[in-house]
């Protein structure tokens, strides 16, 4: 069997032969006919010959750059893409089952075009556009139903949101989210070009040394403390204690180490200690009921 995926004799797809290197080379690798692709993937499903996936995967990787040049409006690098979808054709291949009556092709194409859109998803901007399923349909369908240039009007908003089946306010969120490009949190200020545009580090308010947040929060913290103090003191000596000892000093003993001291089990140390946190959280959460 063999155990490696290498490329044809001949056949340079190394980075150093840059993009036109690779398309040329892709594109004189052998088409295979029908039963040809048949007998490759028995022999890789029935005894896990990679060298047949080789020879399926080297095949189709023309038709990879083709869908990829379908995806260059978003502005990442092609060879990137490429890289995708070859991921999404190995993927293909080896799910693909000759038994079907299926062409590889037919098959595949819908795994690279997964995952380029994956890709295209996840880079296209620093801050992720789309999460909902409706957003990622709008994504890739929003560009090429607009009719002109410019913000869409009410008729196309809805038309467009008949057509994919997604809400009106869906079509306006994307549009505005594709819209707006990135902006660095601390960009430089040039105030020297036409158009001047601040940073938002330059007019965001900074909260941590906020006079009321400062405040609230110090209040809060004494606050829980002294709740904190009052479920402490509700509890027996013993269990107070070992609370103590467990969770709040600097040198904390272990279950066996306490055991050994009180002459019981560690077990037994370990339900006095579930019993009275549980006792502190209650008398906790009704405090802050109270005080709420």
């Amino acid at each position: 069997m063999t155990q490696t995926l290498s490329l044809p004799i001949g056949m340079n797809l190394s980075a150093e032969g840059g993009l036109s290197a690779y398309v040329r080379a892709v594109n004189t690798a052998p088409l295979l006919s029908a039963e040809e692709e048949r007998q490759l993937a028995r022999r890789l499903h029935q005894e896990g010959d990679l060298d047949a996936a080789r020879q399926l995967v080297v095949s189709h990787l023309r038709y990879v750059v083709r869908v990829a040049r379908g995806f260059s409006g978003y502005g990442l690098p092609q060879a990137d893409l490429i890289q995708e979808g070859n991921i999404g054709l190995m993927k293909a291949v080896r799910h693909f089952d000759p038994a079907h009556g299926v062409r590889l092709l037919s098959f595949a194409i819908h795994w690279i075009r997964a995952e380029i859109y994956d890709f295209v998803l996840r880079n296209w901007r620093i801050v992720k556009v789309a999460t909902t399923k409706a957003q990622r349909k709008l994504f890739f369908n929003l560009r090429k139903s607009r009719n002109r240039i410019g913000w869409m009007n009410q008729d196309e908003v809805d038309n467009l949101a008949a057509n994919l089946d997604v809400p009106t306010d869906t079509v306006k969120e994307m549009e505005s989210r594709m819209t707006n490009t990135d902006v660095p949190f601390d960009a430089h200020d040039d105030t020297e070009d036409d158009e001047f545009h601040a940073s938002p580090a330059g007019y965001l308010k900074d909260m941590r040394y906020n006079p009321e947040s400062l405040y609230a929060e110090s209040t809060g913290e004494t606050e829980r403390g002294k709740q904190l103090s009052t479920a402490l003191a509700d509890l027996d000596p013993r269990s107070r204690a070992i609370i103590q000892r467990r969770w709040l000093d600097d040198d904390k003993p272990t279950l066996h180490e306490l055991a050994h001291e009180y002459g019981v089990s560690a077990e037994r140390i370990r339900q006095i200690e579930k019993k009275a946190l549980t006792h502190m959280k209650e008398a906790l959460d009704s405090g802050m009921i109270v005080a709420g």
